[in-house]
């Protein structure tokens, strides 16, 4: 993967209603110091955050299925999310695929990129 297909994966990751607070400002602030000197320290802190806010399957399975799911979602809105998580952990998958973890994993899986 080069640096601007992962210069896209992050915009999509910060505009995700998904991502968390900590892992929008990593991902601006890398955004921000690509091409300058502070890049590589932004990029450390980007993958930083990314492997501590991505979602294991186990944890978006738990949440799916819990009282603060059915505060977010409703309870309609729930029982589908709650489904799609359950799906997702029967194919296989080990992260949740919201449109913040999806691109965060990717980012990881590419910090090679990032820190060259």
């Amino acid at each position: 993967m080069k640096k601007e297909d992962l210069i896209e994966l992050a915009k999509k990751m910060i505009a995700a209603p998904s991502c968390c607070a900590g892992l929008k400002v990593a991902g601006q602030n890398w955004l921000d110091a690509v091409g300058t000197a502070d890049e590589k320290a932004a990029a450390q802190k980007l993958i930083a955050e990314a492997q501590a806010d991505v979602t294991p399957i186990d944890g978006l399975v738990a949440f799916a299925h819990s009282d603060n799911a059915v505060k977010y979602f409703g309870a309609e809105g729930q029982k589908k999310f709650a489904a799609h998580a359950d799906e997702l952990k029967a194919s296989g998958a080990k992260y949740c695929d919201c449109g913040a973890c999806a691109p965060a994993l990717q980012i990881i899986e590419n910090k090679d990129v990032l820190l060259s």
